[in-house]
């Protein structure tokens, strides 16, 4: 069926007539008539059961959306699968660190109180796959949020298409989602190779140089899906942080990474049997350029091997997505000795979770004394969480906050490591360790 199709070609369930004639109340038949209109504008022929959603927009970002909420509480809305709820606009446990007008945050408030009115779970991450239960292979969700949907189709092996504001409510509330897309076998074969195998087997095994290799597949494949092929063992969090670059730099909802994720035990079967439509070697150059692109300040002083540098740290942000435990188990001995100079704000992002493994190990007042403030529920690039005038330099080891800082929260971002973020936290200037690179 040709996309833009009317509604009315979408075939319905009983049960799915049934929701948008009102017999599940007016809030499900709300959002019923949104799903509907856009299956057809996806170019899907039926809706599909899900298991379970997560949701972005209780994010704040204007008045449309708290309108739409509240449109939705006032007709008895209750979600009928398990929802997770993305990022909010306030660090609900710790107001104080927010940097808003009282208006911003009154609205921020009421938005995030909606979606629990709305029944949904109200763990507040970016990364709900850090939480438990999370989608098993094969299992059918609606996620919104960038990098949730990449991990959830790559990592997870679970099906979702690439879902946004307003949608992600609609599918939970109905629990019903567009035939379309990712949640279809025929859409998740690879078609883009990005062969790593020429590169030194040290740059392949760097965990901090995942985010730049998630990068540079997003600039270069689109919303294409790529295959991975010669990426040494990685972890959860470093898939995780290949994930959000490359749903940063491209639109990037679904990767294969040969050996390691679970629809790739070959290149064959990441292929699903088929030749790659294109293939590209990644040299050490390739990976330099990436590197590049991660920062906004010149390229020599943000990307050449070196002890030393001239250029001024305003700000250390980490922890996008989230910061898990085994991150903050890297951090804190680093912090500890290296201490953040007290002209640098050093921010870091997280989840309730990661939040009591902090308090539990007595590592969260550890941090604390040295001036590294903790967030949760929320997330610098989308909320007033900072406290230094923007226009100076915000150094991180995410490259989602590398790629959304310089135009969300007003800063030039340089790229690096866990260790040289923390180095150049207490230089208050640029550190490069020059162990790095081989």
């Amino acid at each position: 069926m040709p996309a833009g199709a009317p509604p009315e070609t979408v075939a319905l369930t009983v049960r799915d007539r049934a929701m948008l004639a009102g017999d599940h109340g007016a809030a499900t038949a709300v959002a019923m008539r949104i799903l509907v209109t856009m299956a057809g504008v996806y170019g899907a022929e039926r809706l599909l059961d899900i298991e379970g959603a997560h949701i972005d927009g209780c994010l704040y970002h204007g008045d449309s959306g708290v309108d739409f909420a509240e449109l939705l509480v006032a007709g008895g809305a209750r979600v009928c699968v398990p929802t997770t709820l993305n990022v909010g606009g306030l660090d609900l446990l710790h107001p104080d660190e927010f940097a808003g007008t009282a208006e911003r945050r009154a609205k921020a408030l009421r938005l995030m109180e909606c979606y629990d009115e709305m029944g949904c779970r109200t763990i507040w991450t970016c990364a709900p796959y850090q939480t438990t239960p999370r989608p098993a292979f094969g299992q059918q969700v609606a996620w919104a949020e960038s990098n949730a949907i990449v991990f959830a189709n790559s990592v997870l092996g679970a099906r979702t298409h690439r879902y946004g504001d307003f949608i992600d409510i609609c599918a939970a509330l109905t629990g019903r989602a567009p035939a379309v897309g990712l949640h279809l076998e025929e859409n998740r074969r690879g078609q883009i190779v990005f062969d790593l195998r020429s590169l030194p087997r040290a740059l392949r095994s760097a965990a901090w140089l995942l985010p730049a290799i998630g990068y540079l597949v997003g600039e270069r494949c689109g919303n294409r899906v790529p295959v991975l092929l010669g990426l040494e063992e990685a972890d959860e969090d470093g898939l995780k942080a290949l994930g959000a670059a490359a749903a940063s730099s491209g639109a990037v909802a679904l990767f294969h990474a040969v050996g390691i994720t679970p629809e790739a035990p070959t290149l064959d079967a990441a292929l699903g049997g088929r030749e790659a439509e294109e293939w590209i070697e990644i040299t050490v150059d390739d990976l330099h350029a990436g590197l590049c692109s991660l920062s906004t300040v010149p390229a020599a002083a943000a990307s050449s091997p070196g002890v030393g540098g001239d250029l001024a740290i305003d700000v250390v942000a980490l922890g996008s997505p989230h910061f898990s435990p085994r991150e903050f188990a890297e951090l804190l001995p680093l912090v500890e000795r290296h201490p953040p100079s007290a002209g640098v704000e050093f921010v870091v992002c997280t989840n309730r979770l990661s939040l009591d493994f902090l308090e539990r190990e007595g590592a969260l007042e550890r941090l604390r004394a040295f001036g590294v403030r903790v967030v949760v529920d929320t997330c610098v690039v989308v909320a007033p969480i900072l406290r230094t005038p923007a226009g100076g330099v915000l150094m991180t080891n995410s490259g989602k906050f590398a790629h959304y800082a310089p135009g969300n929260v007003g800063f030039d971002v340089v790229f690096g490591s866990l260790a040289e973020c923390v180095r150049s936290a207490q230089a208050g200037r640029l550190w490069r360790d020059p162990e790095l690179w081989p």
